[in-house]
């Protein structure tokens, strides 16, 4: 049997225990409960994540907490950072916002984060604001979130203006610094509600960030897969070959700059000849 010392120290213990089992965090990614708010449901936590992408995930949320993201690198360049975040389809129990010195803006209703949208703003619109909203029963409610840091690069079609053709510079750029760089041709254009879903068949994949094109294999190699645009870009399928470059965000491939590929030829014959070309391909 226990002394009552032994037995006091095992109590503290499993207590702490449960205590840090509610939150964890790293660089990346957050997991917390509300249950280390109750009886403290005006609190709000402050939480700070610094990496290019991770998730967060609270339970039972009482309360509110604010999300600071950030990279792992401050430069100049931070600035111009874009944040997407895209919840997990069952997340609820909370409304979110952005806040910028105290001013909230909504950026998701509970109702809407079922939907799984992803939501982008610029790193300088505020910190995301998460409020708790008031439930009467006491089901078992979670919201969860992914989120990425984005850049935005020349070339990449940047939030603010996903549909402006590319200048000569910018496609060159593109090339160095995009998630993917393909040669190939539109195959067919889906519309879905808010985006475009462009299948694309692929001769020549000069590099890709993540596994977002298949190759179909045989002994005429080639790949296929899909890209994603904003629906007001109007893409249509065409004749001739292309340059896809773009971002992958969430796994799902984002179209950038897509130029016709004899006029990224002649671009880059050109910058080549002036030694203005930022990076090398093989073009052959």
């Amino acid at each position: 049997m226990l002394s009552p010392f032994l037995a006091f120290l095992l109590s503290v213990l499993i207590l702490c225990r449960i205590a840090v089992s509610q939150y964890s965090s790293d660089q990346c990614s957050w997991r917390g409960s509300g249950l280390t708010h109750e009886g403290h449901t005006e609190d709000v936590e402050q939480v700070y994540l610094r990496c290019s992408q991770g998730s967060l995930e609270w339970l039972y949320p009482t309360g509110a907490i604010i999300v600071n993201l950030r990279p792992n690198t401050v430069s100049p360049a931070t600035a111009r950072l874009s944040i997407c975040i895209k919840p997990s389809p069952e997340s609820s129990g909370t409304n979110i916002y952005l806040d910028k010195v105290g001013k909230l803006r909504l950026l998701l209703r509970e109702e809407d984060q079922a939907l799984a949208k992803v939501q982008c703003f610029g790193i300088q619109e505020g910190a995301v604001f998460i409020e708790a909203v008031l439930h009467q029963d006491i089901s078992r409610r979670i919201t969860a979130f992914q989120y990425e840091l984005i850049a935005d690069l020349p070339g990449t079609n940047s939030l603010s203006a996903p549909c402006q053709p590319c200048s000569d510079a910018e496609v060159l750029m593109a090339v160095c610094t995009s998630d993917f760089v393909a040669q190939g041709s539109i195959m067919s254009v889906e519309q879905q509600e808010e985006q475009s879903s462009v299948t694309v068949s692929l001769t020549h994949l000069h590099r890709q960030k993540t596994r977002v094109f298949v190759s179909g294999g045989g002994r005429a190699k080639r790949w296929t897969g899909r890209v994603k645009m904003p629906l007001q870009c109007g893409v249509k399928p065409g004749k001739g070959d292309f340059l896809f470059t773009g971002t992958v965000r969430f796994g799902e491939a984002w179209l950038g700059c897509a130029p016709r590929y004899k006029d990224f030829l002649k671009a880059y014959s050109d910058a080549q000849r002036l030694g203005t070309n930022p990076c090398h391909v093989d073009t052959n």
